[in-house]
Formats: structure tokens, C-alpha cells, sequence
């Protein structure tokens, strides 16, 4: 086994620092096990791949929530609207542990202080169609971290490219996400009620990942398809990871998902998601969930809402 999946990269897990922006806030790819880099027809794209962002048509919302460990919420808001220039999005994160009680050496058991860690990511993204089969996309965020009384401000970027070829919606795609400048925790530390101190930490790097993903439609008719995506994720802060996932459509309107991870610590179960579409007036409204199983994490839900104005496909109900 250890010459099949050699643990390459796993010496330098735990090195970054920002983790939260490792947290998948789709709802859709989850279920796929975060195989996402070629989907489509999705507001989330603004979090896996920009590129896809470019087939998104007029205005389109989403938000979700991820139920992490231990009381851990990660809220996920995107928005994106199309312009003769490309398309354009907002996006907003924020992950927030909730109330902890202080602890030190001296007081195992708590000072009966309390202090909260939150995360926030606030960025812009950009989409375009080079061609009828080519499109490339970036975000830039602002992410903010704190911890207690201690904060760090920094940015990163995200690069990706998305190719299709006119041959079973085959699909190929690169990225490059979260690349940015060292992080670094600073404030004001009292130690046991003395006077307060400014304290600055050791600097630590974003967790910048690069992914290759391939897709393609096997089988199709005119009810159903069946899409199939496979993706290799080479992360800084640990081992080289594969992602695959298998997404069943029935008439446009439930969706059936299910994902494995491979060389993922932790997480060796399948994923699995379902997703339903409505409408809202006359345009689509997409309910997702999913569920993703951990051994020492217990069961990751995660919960979202996508909804599309789309003017231009209003009697069909937009599409995925």
C-alpha cells in the first residue's frame, strides 16, 4: 500500500496557517467529496474554480452552512451577475467557533473567562469565456483571523482554468487557490492580571493547493445523465490527495451524489449528497445537502440554497 500511495507531502502537514479556507463551503461539491473543479452552472464556483463562474447566466445567490466539530459553523454567502465583460462575484465567509472558556497551567479547569476564535474571508471574483469551450477566473480575499485577543490580516488569490471538449461534456481544469502572503497572529497579551504586553507570533503560510480535475458525462439520455469527475489535489501543508466523485440527474430536477477521498487522513468513508430543484416564481431554486463522515470528527453536515434570476432560460427553469 505505501508504494501505491506514497505519502508524499505528509512531513509537512500542520505548517499553514488560515485552515478554515480548506473547508469546502459547497454543498454540491461536499457531496462529491470535493471533486468540483469542472462543475457548472453554479454559484459556489466563486469558492472551487472561478473559471466555471463564467457559464453562469444574469444573477445568482447562495449560501450555505457547513456544521463542523465541536459547535464549529462555517456560513457561506456568494453572490455573481453577468456583464458583457465577463462575470463578476462577491463572496463572504465567516467561520466562528462560538463561546470557549479560557484555560491556563494554573487553572486546568477554566478562569471563567471566555474568548471566541472567528474567521473571515471577504472577497471579489471574475469569470470569463475565452472561447466556446475555454474559460479562465481569479478571486482575491481578505481574510481576517482571530483568537481570543490576538488577530492577522492578509490576502490571497485564486487562478483557474476550465477546458471543454465537445465530446460527452468532457471537461478539463486547473487551479491554483489560496497563494498569498505569510500570516502572522499579533496583540496584547496579560498574563495573570499583570500589565498587558504586545506579543507578535511566528509567521506561517496560507494553505495554497494545486488541482487538475477531469470530467465527463459516460451516459446521457434525455431524462438522465450521469457525470463522473476525477481530481488530484497537491496541497503545501500535507500529502498529494485524489478526489472522485459521480453526480446522477433526473430530469433537471433531483440530483443524487457521492464522492471518495483518497490519501485523506481521517477521511477514509464515501460522501454523499442529495439535491433538489423548485421554483421560485418562474426560476430555479436548488435545495443541496450533504454529509460527510469522519473517523475522529464525527458527521459533517452541510446545508445550501442556490437561487438563479435568469432571464434569458426563465420557462425551462435555468439548468445545472
Amino acid at each position: 500500500m505505501s508504494q501505491l500511495l506514497p505519502n508524499l507531502g505528509g512531513q509537512r502537514a500542520g505548517i499553514s496557517a488560515l485552515t478554515f479556507l480548506k473547508i469546502d463551503p459547497s454543498v454540491r461539491s461536499a457531496g462529491l467529496a470535493g471533486a468540483n473543479l469542472t462543475l457548472t452552472g453554479d454559484v459556489f464556483a466563486t469558492s472551487y474554480n472561478p473559471a466555471g463562474l463564467a457559464e453562469e447566466n444574469d444573477l445568482s445567490v447562495g449560501l450555505s452552512n457547513t456544521f463542523w466539530a465541536s459547535g464549529v459553523n462555517l456560513s457561506y454567502l456568494a453572490a455573481s451577475k453577468s456583464f458583457s465583460s465577463g462575470n463578476f462575484g462577491l463572496t463572504i465567509a465567516s467561520l466562528n467557533s462560538g463561546p470557549m472558556e479560557r484555560r491556563t497551567e494554573f487553572a486546568p479547569n477554566g478562569t471563567g473567562e471566555i474568548f471566541y476564535v472567528s474567521n473571515t474571508a471577504v472577497g471579489v471574483s471574475y469569470g470569463r469565456k475565452l472561447t466556446d469551450f475555454f474559460s479562465f477566473g481569479g478571486n482575491i480575499r481578505y481574510v481576517n483571523e482571530s483568537i481570543a485577543e490576538y488577530t492577522a490580516h492578509t490576502a490571497v488569490v485564486d487562478l483557474g482554468f476550465l477546458y471543454r471538449v465537445d465530446f460527452k461534456d468532457l471537461s478539463f481544469a486547473v487551479l491554483v487557490q489560496n497563494f498569498g502572503t505569510n500570516s502572522r497572529l499579533a496583540g496584547d497579551f496579560q498574563p495573570d492580571g499583570l500589565n498587558p504586553k504586545p506579543v507578535t507570533l511566528e509567521s506561517y503560510p496560507a494553505p495554497t493547493v494545486f488541482k487538475v480535475g477531469v470530467s465527463i458525462v459516460p451516459w446521457k439520455t434525455e431524462d438522465m445523465s450521469l457525470t463522473t469527475i476525477a481530481q488530484l489535489n497537491h496541497p503545501n501543508d500535507n500529502a498529494e490527495n485524489i478526489r472522485l466523485g459521480v453526480e446522477y440527474e433526473y430530469r433537471k430536477l433531483l440530483y443524487l451524489r457521492a464522492g471518495y477521498k483518497i490519501n485523506v487522513p481521517d477521511q477514509t468513508y464515501p460522501t454523499a449528497g442529495i439535491g433538489l430543484r423548485t421554483r421560485l416564481g418562474k426560476h430555479p431554486l436548488h435545495f443541496d445537502y450533504a454529509v460527510d463522515p469522519t473517523r475522529y470528527l464525527g458527521w459533517i453536515h452541510r446545508v445550501g440554497l442556490r437561487f438563479n434570476l435568469n432571464s434569458s432560460n426563465r420557462d425551462e427553469g435555468g439548468r445545472e
